[in-house]
């Protein structure tokens, strides 16, 4: 099965929360991180006790690769036992790594990246050096049903500064990314009807949501900007098709929602954990409350 469609089927049972798991090592509780041998294996355990808490009421999860590399060689050998630590418990992993160069080059991200030590079942691809960046991804994914998320229109306020800018005919440059996605294989098509390659459109702008849902019918969506980006359920749901079609990715207000808690003082990974799956199951709901009105 490709994994799209295994994304499909996630949504479809668990909710559209995908949680970020952008660790940094001041986001784990003080008594965790002091009794660790280091930082990296303090957000390994982290990482690990909030998966086990939210597995089962998140559609997905997403690592972002910065977090861990920062931490150097250690760093990231706890984002590879994060991503194995996922997918052994059947869940799905959004590398969020944004990669965007051409030829062999891409080649050989895409081989870093869909096998070995950093595999993960989607990563997240910048397409601003051309379609050519992109179609060795494609070409690599189509193996072995893996699948991407390609910047489009994003949820930061620097959005404007490019994907904003009009192309002619009432189209801007995101719209641009969208059209060169949906046209780029048609036997690209999962059973559920979604390409294997989607976008990433935030949820952060609410005035051109359904616009882009209608327009692009077959792109599974990633969706920032819930929760600490400012935006909300009601923006995310105008991003859905017929219930799903994307999943919205929180990362520090589900990870850091133990520091919100009034007795934060004696948090360990377990009252993180704890904190963390209420922060899911209440975004989960909210979501799909919108949804479905």
């Amino acid at each position: 099965m490709l994994n799209i469609d295994r994304l499909f089927k996630r949504v479809a049972e668990k909710g559209h929360v995908c949680v970020g798991l952008d660790t940094a090592a001041d986001y784990v509780p003080e008594v965790e991180r002091f009794n660790a041998d280091s930082d990296a294996s303090a957000v390994l355990a982290f990482n690990k006790a909030l998966i086990d808490a939210v597995c089962d009421v998140c559609a997905c999860f997403k690592v972002q690769i910065a977090y861990y590399e920062e931490m150097g060689l250690e760093g990231l050998r706890a984002y590879s036992e994060t991503l194995k630590y996922i997918r052994s418990k059947d869940c799905l992993v959004i590398a969020d790594i944004k990669r965007g160069d051409i030829a062999d080059t891409a080649v050989r991200y895409a081989k870093a990246h869909f096998y070995g030590d950093f595999e993960a079942d989607f990563v997240t691809l910048s397409p601003y050096m051309g379609m050519d960046s992109i179609e060795p991804w494609l070409k690599e994914a189509k193996k072995i049903g893996k699948g991407a998320f390609v910047l489009m229109r994003t949820s930061n306020a620097g959005m404007k500064d490019f994907e904003y800018l009009e192309i002619g005919g009432g189209k801007r440059v995101y719209h641009s990314v969208g059209d060169k996605l949906a046209s780029l294989d048609a036997n690209s098509l999962g059973e559920d009807g979604y390409r294997l390659f989607g976008v990433v459109t935030g949820c952060t702008e609410s005035d051109e949501a359904a616009e882009i849902r209608k327009t692009y019918k077959d792109l599974f969506f990633l969706i920032p900007g819930y929760g600490a980006q400012g935006g909300s359920a009601k923006n995310a749901s105008l991003l859905l098709r017929n219930g799903n079609g994307g999943v919205v990715n929180a990362s520090r207000s589900i990870i850091t929602s133990w520091k919100e808690q009034s007795d934060c003082g004696k948090a360990d990974n377990l009252f993180a954990a704890e904190a963390a799956r209420r922060a899911v199951i209440k975004m989960r709901d909210e979501i799909l409350n919108e949804a479905r009105k």
